[in-house]
């Protein structure tokens, strides 16, 4: 399941990175770029990952993917309550 919390640790590179939920290392270069149209449930899955390793605030965030506080928070919900699958935008509605 997606680990809730964890730290940003440094890779040879000299790279901040957190585990992100495929079990890979994530730097903020693998993040999503901003401008990005299309939500799957594994980049948001990264945000939120990026987020709760320190990578970004969840300020930092929403300005950079446009998203509201409430968007980017329900999105944390879902993984917190019904894990990965909880961020299906197709199953929003079973899962509330």
């Amino acid at each position: 399941m997606f680990q809730r919390q964890q730290t940003a640790r440094t890779n040879s590179q000299g790279e901040a990175f957190v585990v992100g939920p495929t079990g890979t290392p994530l730097t903020l270069g693998d993040l999503p770029p901003a401008d990005i149209g299309r939500w799957v449930i594994r980049r948001k899955a990264e945000v939120v990952a990026a987020v709760r390793g320190g990578l970004l605030s969840e300020a930092q965030a929403c300005d950079r993917y446009d998203l509201t506080r409430e968007e980017f928070r329900s999105w944390q919900a879902s993984i917190d309550q019904h894990g990965l699958a909880g961020l299906r935008t197709t199953r929003i509605q079973q899962y509330r």
